[in-house]
């Protein structure tokens, strides 16, 4: 052991810096004061400097990096087996090889903390707003979901439709209006305001669609990256989500909060349609657990072409509920509980306590 430890030092050292950062981490973040002054003052900034640098590059810089982490993977797997066939000692270089992979991967998740781990205990969007979610009663859900139903009604032929009567768009221009969209927000929530960049676009879609991802965003990169494959109607408000991310905002409610809120103000009848839309429907699958004869006049009284839309949605992700679905869902949900929300994928649903308390 004594032999194996000198002539691995390398190796040890870089698995205790791993240790060393993991361990203050977890054992500082319940400092608000100093998550904050971490985020808002070094790590946030640092992102959206890169961000603004790979905004110059009219490709997904996160896919790539995907893309490349992947063969990289493959390559080691090869030269590693390689290396453990053709060493006379094989039990120790089985070790070294599993020694390196750890520190690869913990240096990766340790990064990955300060980066985005320590948004999930720094100040948050209600922090900052006062808008906080509370318990709301069986009528307000019903008024606010009437809200919703009602000004999507309204601007349901505002939108383009295909010969079906679907909803359809240029999706890249969607990407490109964005900014846009989401300056509606700055009047009243100025501390929202920064440098926006067009979300890229995925090309590997279809994978996000078999894990159940409409989006994400990556922190190694500052993009906020979306599915293209997904129905065009939830485009706008999933571009507005994942630009919040971008500043800094981890709670995955509080983030859907803003992109509907963002969409339905912008001047944009996309936005606007997909911010009413993305609303109803959290609003009104909390009604269909609450109160199904409202939830069913509510929902019977909606123009044919939104529950077109609804319906296609529904049969789109409807393909997608397999394996691979789940272990990503399950991965994705003890990421975000580890972090300390204990609702982990659930918060995606919560955001209907914000609604109902904002618009009620």
């Amino acid at each position: 052991m004594k032999a194996f430890l000198a002539k691995n030092k390398g190796l040890h050292r870089w698995l205790l810096a791993d240790g060393v950062v993991l361990l203050l981490f977890f054992a500082l973040r319940q400092s608000r004061a100093l998550m904050n002054a971490l985020v808002f003052h070094v790590t946030l900034p640092l992102e959206q400097l890169i961000g603004k640098m790979c905004s110059y590059v009219p490709f997904s810089v996160a896919e790539l990096c995907y893309v490349l982490l992947t063969l990289d993977v493959l390559a080691c797997l090869i030269l590693a087996v390689r290396y453990i066939v053709r060493s006379a000692h094989r039990g120790e270089a089985l070790c070294r090889v599993v020694l390196f992979f750890a520190d690869a991967v913990l240096t990766v998740y340790a990064v990955f903390c300060l980066l985005w781990g320590a948004n999930y205990c720094a100040e948050d969007f209600c922090d900052r707003s006062g808008i906080v979610p509370r318990e709301v009663s069986c009528e307000e859900l019903v008024r606010v979901t009437q809200q919703f139903a009602d000004a999507l009604a309204e601007c349901a032929d505002t939108v383009t439709r295909d010969e079906s009567g679907a909803f359809t768009a240029d999706r890249a221009a969607i990407l490109a209006a964005a900014p846009e969209a989401y300056a509606s927000l700055y009047e009243e929530f100025p501390f929202l305001e920064a440098q926006s960049f067009p979300p890229k676009p995925f090309r590997l879609s279809k994978l996000l669609s078999a894990m159940n991802f409409t989006g994400f965003y990556f922190p190694f990169t500052g993009e906020a990256n979306l599915n293209m494959d997904s129905p065009a109607a939830y485009l706008p408000c999933t571009a507005l989500h994942e630009m919040s991310h971008q500043r800094g905002y981890a709670s995955e409610q509080q983030c859907n909060f803003l992109a509907i809120v963002g969409s339905t103000r912008s001047d944009d009848p996309l936005f606007r349609y997909s911010g009413w839309l993305l609303g109803y429907i959290y609003l009104s699958n909390a009604l269909y657990r609450a109160d199904y004869d409202k939830w069913l006049a509510i929902r019977d009284a909606l123009p044919d072409t939104v529950r077109l839309d609804i319906a296609q949605n529904n049969a789109y992700w409807s393909q997608y509920r397999g394996v691979t679905a789940r272990v990503a869902q399950t991965l994705n949900d003890s990421m975000i509980r580890s972090y300390g929300d204990p609702l982990g994928t659930q918060s995606y649903g919560a955001v209907v306590d914000l609604l109902v308390t904002y618009y009620g």
